[in-house]
């Protein structure tokens, strides 16, 4: 039995290959080699379930991407599949949706495809100031194989947690009807409320990457910073389903959390030690202050701003299950 549909490719041509190895596999990926769907590797893991390798020049090497298709995807040959993009937090993979959730077995019968593609070490699938540009990969490069290989339809939600929370309002907003719902769970959708950029700096140098190739620094290049902030966009998501939660954490005193945020600043606080309960209180402003901002513009969204909660699959799992109607009428799809 073939490990793979049909109609993929089975890897780089031969010319491919010889190209690398003479030009280097970086300067190929970043120049001459174009990501395109003939160039895509695959790897089955279940009957649903495969990882691609899509050679992308916006990030300048092949970068994963998880999919799952639908159940009925090789018995309806004719048939086009809405697609749900989830986008994996920070400090963590494109595995992390499968790894912590039954997402296969959730959508199974559901009548979508669901793309779960690289967002880097950070997951703040952006166009970085110097560096790769992960928005391109995840709104051109990825939608383009999935279109040409796997017969994804135009229609499309997206939905992460943490900084891929970011993504699914950044990419929503930056770029109008992409996408017919968002979904952000303990998401940074304001990237300028008070402290956050510091935040944002102190998970983009936890990786040893120089914050300043995010956006660059968020008081002299703060046209950079808002140009890229979801919540300064906010007006463009008028008429996209949105959903949008995050819990208080732990820390009710504004000492506790100015502590933990100076830990963090310095570059000593235990992430790993660390109860999700203060990661939660560090990151709540951005969404409270991101539902204050559609009210005031009068953009409906649904929310759910929880007490305690803590920055961990076990909240997110429940509140994707809690928007999974939203999307999936915007999808239509069976909820």
């Amino acid at each position: 039995m073939s490990d793979r549909p049909s109609a993929h490719h089975l890897g780089p041509s031969r010319r491919t290959v010889a190209k690398a190895a003479v030009l280097g596999v970086a300067g190929v990926l970043a120049g001459a080699w174009k990501a395109s769907a003939a160039d895509v590797t695959v790897t089955r893991l279940d009957a649903r379930t495969y990882d691609l390798g899509v050679p992308s020049a916006a990030l300048g090497r092949t970068a994963p991407v998880r999919i799952i298709l639908p159940t009925s995807y090789a018995d309806q040959p004719g048939r086009t599949w809405p697609v749900l993009y989830l986008l994996h937090g920070a400090h963590d993979d494109y595995t992390s949706w499968t790894r912590e959730t039954d997402i296969e077995a959730f959508t199974a019968n559901r009548n979508l495809i669901v793309a779960m593609p690289d967002g880097g070490p950070t997951a703040i699938p952006t166009h970085w100031r110097t560096g790769p540009d992960y928005e391109t990969f995840q709104l051109q490069e990825v939608p383009a194989v999935l279109s040409a290989n796997y017969r994804a339809s135009g229609v499309r939600a997206v939905a992460g947690v943490s900084t891929g929370g970011y993504g699914a309002m950044a990419h929503a907003a930056r770029h109008p009807g992409a996408f017919v719902a968002a979904a952000a769970y303990s998401g940074i959708p304001d990237t300028m409320v008070t402290r956050m950029p510091s935040i944002i700096e102190a998970i983009v140098a936890r990786e040893n990457i120089d914050p300043l190739t995010l956006w660059g620094d968020p008081t002299r290049d703060l046209a950079t910073w808002q140009d890229f902030n979801p919540l300064a966009r906010a007006s463009a998501l008028r008429g996209t389903t949105l959903y949008v939660s995050v819990g208080s954490g732990s820390l009710n005193d504004p000492v506790s959390i100015i502590l933990a945020l100076i830990q963090l600043i310095n570059g000593n606080f235990d992430f790993n030690g660390a109860l999700p309960g203060v990661l939660e209180s560090l990151v709540a402003p951005s969404t409270q202050s991101f539902v204050t901002e559609l009210g005031r513009l009068g953009v409906p969204v649904t929310q759910h701003i929880y007490q305690g909660g803590g920055h961990q699959w076990s909240d997110w799992k429940r509140e994707f299950v809690t928007s999974w109607p939203l999307l999936a009428a915007a999808l239509g799809v069976p909820a």
